[in-house]
């Protein structure tokens, strides 16, 4: 049997079996307790199950956030690891969800916290004939191979405005002012970009359903009510359709996460169990108590991934709304410096009387 194939019944054994759509009241009243048991027993101190061989190798153009190099998928290398992560899940109902640890203590209570908040706040009511207006700043990583060998890093930034109706199977409208690089960490790369002539192509683009592209849209069209609303049948869900991505199970879930609360569109009770999801996973961790970004300031709840970057989610406690996400580099990347947003996004909603 080759490696793609057993890949591949893996994946279809635990879609099969999935745990978050068979467990019971009682059985997950006991892998809670389970849980809480699990936060002071020894052992693994990461949490995390390995499924790739490490980094993959970079194209000649790069950008590490807009092409979201982090959800290439990475197949289980082995059949002894594909034996292993089968039996983690299948062989119990409750899956991995609370087994092999939690977020830190004061991650938890952030995150439990903007949980119950969110419970509590009211979702913008967008009535007939009216939009969802969500307003985003981007922030990319880009590098760049010419042929002569050189090797260019810096950041872009582009500005996006989504006009989402109430019904959404009408219109959408998406405004994108276009990549413009804005942030240089040398004279060299600065040069190069000027040279090039690069400028913004600003696009105002129409579809229905999202579809933006002759494509659906991804998360930003998906359809939430599928999603558990019961935390940990929520985070065996997130496990399970991201099996096989990134470098762990654990850090493919927090990204999941963070690209689903990113969009601006996640009701108040799924947000609230995606919170509660995010302090079972372990590893995860306050990064900062005072994270700005785009002039808002909230707590860095985050995760480190490997040894180049963390994925971090920045949070209102007070509000239980998300501000946005972000990539920082826990170490030197050719001309960026340890401690650098490589790549972040700012999410801002309201409601539109009208759409351009």
């Amino acid at each position: 049997m080759n490696q793609k194939t057993l890949d591949e019944q893996v994946r279809n054994h635990l879609t099969a079996a999935d745990p978050a759509a068979r467990i019971t009241e009682q059985e997950l009243a006991a892998s809670r307790e389970r849980s809480l048991n699990n936060r002071t027993s020894e052992g693994n101190p990461s949490g995390e199950i390995f499924v790739g061989n490490g980094p993959e190798q970079s194209a000649v153009v790069v950008s590490l956030s807009d092409k979201r190099q982090r959800r290439r998928r990475r197949w289980l290398t082995s059949a002894a690891a594909a034996a292993v992560l089968a039996a983690l899940v299948a062989g119990d109902l409750v899956g991995l969800a609370g087994w092999r640890g939690n977020a830190t203590a004061e991650a938890a209570e952030v995150l439990n916290t903007a949980a119950e908040t969110a419970i509590t706040s009211t979702d913008p009511v967008v009535k007939p004939g009216q939009y969802l207006r969500i307003r985003s700043t981007n922030v990319w990583s880009t590098e760049e191979w010419p042929e002569d060998g050189s090797k260019y890093q810096w950041l872009d930034t582009e500005k996006m405005d989504m006009y989402i109706p109430a019904d959404r199977n009408e219109e959408w409208v998406w405004l994108r002012s276009g990549r413009v690089p804005t942030t240089f960490f040398d004279d060299k790369a600065r040069k190069y970009v000027q040279e090039q002539g690069r400028q913004a192509h600003p696009e105002t683009l129409r579809a229905p359903k999202g579809e933006f592209y002759g494509q659906p849209g991804g998360t930003l069209t998906a359809d939430m009510s599928t999603f558990p609303r019961d935390p940990y049948r929520l985070l065996n869900h997130i496990y399970i359709r991201t099996l096989g991505a990134g470098q762990s199970v654990d850090g493919e879930a927090l990204v999941f996460i963070a690209d689903l609360l990113r969009t601006g569109l996640v009701p108040a009770d799924l947000r609230a169990a995606l919170y509660k999801a995010a302090a079972m996973i372990p590893g995860v961790t306050i990064m900062e108590g005072q994270a700005n970004l785009d002039g808002r300031t909230g707590v860095a709840i985050g995760r480190t991934e490997g040894t180049l970057m963390r994925q971090e989610i920045i949070i209102d406690p007070k509000t239980g709304q998300v501000i946005g996400e972000r990539q920082v580099l826990t170490q030197d990347y050719g001309v960026m410096p340890a401690g650098t947003p490589i790549s972040w996004t700012a999410v801002e909603t309201s409601v539109s009387d009208t759409a351009p």
